[in-house]
């Protein structure tokens, strides 16, 4: 690989790894940065993965200490996560774990592995439970989002 190519490929994988643009964002950098389909994929999934096990592991410490924040933030940020916890424990109810892989394997803004880390942590999955669900729910979403950057099937 060339020096530019690294370069590429780091913008990919920090693209992929930060919340909301995860590899819905990532993915199609990485076409249009000149990857071909099969390493563009494995860069995003790989850049979307990466700040998952961290995500687990700290969630569960740092979420109890949101209602602290000051004014609307804290007061936000409790009614978002109780909001999450009521939504998706129904689903769980019906489907299991499989609802977890499912809600990340949904290529649409505000589901994704970032969410489902702060979904599982709110339910009281074990990260290391958690980690191969949300692992799978990516490998899926990205196979989605290449088909579709691609031109083989369309995303609503």
């Amino acid at each position: 690989m060339q020096a530019m190519d690294w370069l590429a490929a780091a913008k990919v994988l920090l693209l992929s790894a930060a919340p909301i643009a995860e590899l819905r964002g990532g993915l199609p950098l990485a076409l249009a940065l000149g990857f071909s389909p099969a390493p563009a994929y494995v860069l995003a999934v790989a850049g979307n993965l990466l700040p998952v096990p961290l995500l687990l592991f700290v969630l569960g410490r740092l979420l109890p200490h949101l209602p602290r924040l000051p004014g609307p933030i804290g007061r936000g940020a409790v009614r978002y996560l109780a909001w999450q916890e009521r939504r998706q424990r129904e689903r769980f109810r019906h489907l299991g774990h499989l609802a977890l892989v499912l809600f990340v394997a949904t290529p649409l803004p505000a589901t994704g592995a970032w969410t489902g880390a702060v979904i599982a942590t709110l339910l009281g999955i074990p990260p290391w439970k958690a980690l191969p669900l949300i692992a799978l729910g990516v490998l899926i979403a990205g196979a989605a989002v290449l088909l579709a950057a691609v031109g083989l099937i369309a995303l609503v």
